[in-house]
């Protein structure tokens, strides 16, 4: 009678142990801006177990460049964050790359562009301690690396925090396309445009015609904005759409700079880019389970072209 306290006190010690040698190993995996990422206060939601977009945060500075996974895409949001810098965020469905990234950190603003997809997979690298409660409260699954570490690799030749890698097939579920834009024909009242600019504080996009492919050529600093996988980034449809920032939230980045948060319900104005014309418009989403419509200035549906649209959320 007497071993068998014993026995099942080694038993314990041994769960305990094994418990500890799999927290070391999340820590270590585990990748943020600027340090670790705290483990949340409440349990992870599982990552989606159906059908469901997959949408991925994307970094976008010189040393991330050239990314992977780009063009496969179906929609390509270009986000203000700290500096006047921009990063991506990138949703698939028709078709998932094998690989995707540099994979960076998730800022308030996905909160918001994201609901408007049903309950996607996010994955992201990391997040502010402050944020983490709104992300594992919010219509999406959480697949970070503290939920999925095995679905990340690093890039060795590329410098942390900019080597991070998604495996996709490494996520468990199934994607599939979450449609929310208006998709038609081009309405009237565009005017013929060979090219566009588009300039944050610290990042300059410009946006080509093409008319063989009947495409938006991307640049980024005046250099083609190109995925390793893909070649050069080319749209059907770029939207402009005209944000309010809110810099109010004390969440900071590594060097103390206050995130800006993007307002995407509410109105403002657009730019709409396809067939070789540009569109002045609106946009307005009432709240942040409906999706954002586009309209021309007369007030009538400003549809996109068929294929991935890029949508940059620009300081209004």
């Amino acid at each position: 009678m007497a071993e068998r306290p014993m026995e099942w006190l080694r038993w314990v010690a041994v769960v305990v142990a094994a418990a500890a040698v799999a927290t070391v190993l999340v820590l270590v995996l585990r990748e943020k801006d600027g340090g670790p990422e705290p483990v949340p206060s409440s349990a992870p939601n599982p990552p989606n177990a159906g059908g469901a977009p997959l949408a991925v945060k994307i970094d976008n500075v010189a040393p991330a460049r050239p990314q992977t996974g780009l063009g496969a895409a179906d929609v390509l949001y270009v986000e203000p964050v700290e500096g006047g810098l921009t990063r991506l965020l990138a949703l698939y469905g028709s078709t998932v790359p094998p690989v995707v990234g540099p994979v960076r950190s998730a800022r308030r603003t996905d909160i918001d562009v994201l609901a408007q997809f049903g309950r996607p997979t996010f994955a992201y690298s990391g997040a502010a301690p402050q944020l983490l409660p709104a992300l594992h409260g919010a219509s999406l699954d959480n697949a970070s690396p503290t939920e999925v570490a095995g679905a990340y690799t690093r890039d060795s030749r590329r410098q942390m925090p900019h080597n991070l890698l998604l495996q996709t097939g490494r996520l468990p579920g199934t994607r599939s396309p979450s449609e929310v834009f208006e998709r038609g024909a081009a309405p009237a009242g565009g005017v013929s445009a060979n090219g566009h600019n588009v300039d944050f504080p610290a990042a300059k996009y410009a946006f080509t015609w093409s008319p063989g492919a009947r495409r938006w050529l991307v640049s980024l600093d005046r250099s083609p904005v190109v995925s390793t996988d893909s070649g050069p980034l080319a749209m059907p449809t770029v939207i402009v759409q005209q944000v309010r920032i809110d810099a109010t939230e004390p969440i900071e980045d590594a060097h103390g700079t206050v995130s800006p948060v993007a307002i995407t319900v509410g109105q403002g104005t657009a730019t709409v880019l396809r067939d070789g014309q540009r569109f002045a418009g609106t946009w307005s989403r009432p709240d942040p389970g409906s999706p954002t419509r586009f309209r021309t200035a007369a007030g009538a549906p400003l549809p996109v072209a068929d294929g991935p649209v890029m949508v940059l959320l620009v300081p209004a």
